[in-house]
């Protein structure tokens, strides 16, 4: 860090290199910090003083703040210190500079990962009044072992805390944290105190649930009523509104101990300070109604029964994601993806409900097989891949020898979202996937130099359908002509697409705003050869376009027109119609 010339090539004395010096402050509570000089200002003024007292080895104080006020040492997610991370990594800090290393971090593992990327960087660090420096192998050594009681000093306050509040739940305790529905708080007692009006809700929730024997149902009645969950206002005044019901709001009061005088921790409960609301006999026959309807083996079905699109598939209607659901008939099992809000709130909520995942499996595995096969993304492929390319065009052939694993797992490969709606599906399509998949297919020596930004992009996918009940089972119907499915990019055949933009192409190298086909490849991103390969489509005869536009491809494949065709217009009548 010092010492490093100043490269004159002058015999004299060289003059210290300039060490650009950012200092870190950080306190974990906000308490204090609207004083004219804070805990954060003096921090900083001690650093200030120690650079000057190194500045005659080159060390100045960078301008800008690293401050991180509030924030736990705990972990490393603090505006202040990405900030300073940040410039770290450009190359515009030297050194780090902290008024006790536990300012920096409290954590052994996250401080020995930033270390390494301030020397991966060129950049040490300072502790000011522990008398070390990283630039040094003793100043290393010492900092790790004064972390190391850091961290074990939080770690025993951690466990001190928990025995705390463990041993005070056993007393029956209120330890904080919203009140359940029914109850206030009493802040100088710290105990949980009766709300009459909220009290007489519960104990009809309680009843009616008995009543319906339907969570469903209770939720739907209850937001008709104008019902909401708990108001309440926190300590430092903040109100929090009450919400619409859903189920699981719903499963959480009615499985909450407290409203029958206890107090729960850790799988156990005893005596609260409080008083009940909820008699232990209503309180018995919920929970007995409550276990009774839930439903048996409910892993086992679920571990026997494949989920295609577990992760990737939301509702459209309400921006959720959809899970898997399940239910038996005669026997039978019967798959479903369920909008979350629909399962929360009631049916009533979501347009699109449910759908039988079976069937958007199908639609999506045939679709996923058409578009990974079709010509147009051959070409594409080959464009980054060449050989490789040819691979997929023995997919549709492999497909049906797949086992369904398989071909789950290449759907998961290529599938980055699928969202339902009413009367689609839209899929979005990662073409990274496309080409690992062609790789995998093909030649695994052969991986491409690099994959422009134009490939990296995903592809949407529209799946025209709509839900119909049909024996009490909501199916899917493809409306008439939607066999083919169409990307929403590229709705066309793509011999069409590719001629028009081979046109297209050709009028911006005529009109001299790109002077050659790789300028013109540079220009969209896309590989020289490529490109060649669609303009050669320009030299086709009026008769084949015309044929070509009007029969939306007419049957050709763009694969075959572009591996090269007679230049003479009736040479070509020949190969391509055979005659």
């Amino acid at each position: 860090m010092m010492g490093r010339g100043n490269g004159n090539g002058n015999k004299g004395p060289s003059k210290p290199s300039q060490v650009r010096c950012a200092i870190y402050t950080r306190k974990s509570t906000e308490e204090g910090l609207d004083q004219d000089f804070n805990s954060l200002d003096a921090q900083r003024e001690a650093c200030e003083s120690y650079i000057a007292s190194q500045r005659q080895a080159g060390w100045v104080v960078l301008p800008d703040r690293y401050d991180d006020g509030g924030f736990t040492g705990a972990n490393t997610n603090r505006p202040g210190l990405q900030k300073l991370l940040q410039h770290v990594q450009a190359g515009q800090v030297d050194s780090i500079l902290v008024y006790k290393i536990d300012r920096f971090s409290r954590s052994l593992l996250d401080f020995a990962r930033i270390i390494e990327l301030l020397e991966k960087h060129g950049a040490s660090f300072v502790s000011v009044t522990q008398q070390f420096n990283t630039a040094t192998s003793m100043g290393r050594l010492s900092l790790h072992v004064l972390l190391s009681f850091a961290q074990y000093e939080r770690e025993i306050i951690g466990e001190r805390i928990r025995d705390k509040m463990a041993a005070s739940k056993r007393r029956g305790k209120y330890m904080g944290g919203v009140p359940p529905l029914g109850y206030d708080v009493d802040r100088e007692a710290k105990k949980l105190v009766i709300n009459s009006d909220e009290a007489k809700l519960v104990r009809h929730i309680f009843k009616r649930f008995l009543s319906l024997g339907s969570v469903t149902k209770l939720v739907r009645e209850l937001n008709k009523a104008g019902h909401t969950t708990k108001s309440w206002v926190t300590t430092k005044g903040k109100i929090r509104e009450g919400r619409p019901w859903n189920k699981s709001h719903l499963y959480r009061l009615l499985n909450n101990p407290i409203l029958i005088g206890r107090v729960s921790h850790k799988g156990d409960t005893y005596p609260g300070e409080h008083e009940a609301i909820i008699e232990k006999s209503l309180w018995d026959k919920v929970q007995k109604s409550l276990s009774d309807n839930t439903r048996s083996h409910p892993d086992e079905t679920r571990s026997k029964t494949p989920v295609l699109l577990k992760g990737l598939i939301q509702c459209g209607h309400c921006h959720t994601s959809m899970g898997a659901t399940f239910a038996r008939k005669n026997g039978k099992t019967y798959r479903y993806y369920l909008c979350l809000q629909a399962r929360k709130s009631g049916y009533e909520s979501c347009p699109v409900r449910s759908v039988a995942a079976g069937e958007v499996d199908g639609a999506v595995l045939a679709r996923v097989k058409e578009m990974i096969s079709s010509p147009e993304m051959i070409a594409k492929v080959g464009a980054i891949y060449s050989e490789n390319a040819d691979s997929l065009r023995n997919i549709t052939d492999l497909w049906d020898e797949l086992y369904p694993g398989e071909h789950a797992r290449i759907a998961r490969m290529l599938i980055e979202k699928v969202t339902v709606y009413e009367d689609r599906l839209d899929l979005l399509i990662r073409k990274e996937g496309i080409h690992s998949l062609a790789v995998e297919l093909g030649d695994e020596s052969e991986r491409p130099v690099n994959i422009v930004p134009e490939e990296a992009k995903a592809i949407e996918i529209t799946i025209p359908m709509t839900f119909k009940r049909r024996n009490g089972r909501k199916k899917i119907v493809l409306p008439p002509g939607a066999n083919e499915c169409a990307t929403n990019d590229d709705s066309h055949d793509p011999v069409v697409v590719a001629i028009a933009r081979a046109h297209r192409w050709l009028k911006e190298l005529d009109s001299g705003r790109v002077v050659s086909i790789s300028d013109l490849g540079r220009s969209l991103n896309l590989d020289g050869s490529y490109v060649h390969r669609i303009l050669s489509l320009t030299m086709l005869s009026p008769e084949i376009i015309t044929n070509i536009i009007n029969d939306k491809g007419a049957g050709y494949s763009l694969a075959r027109l572009t591996k090269g065709f007679p230049m003479l217009w009736h040479e070509q009548k020949g190969m391509l119609f055979g005659e």
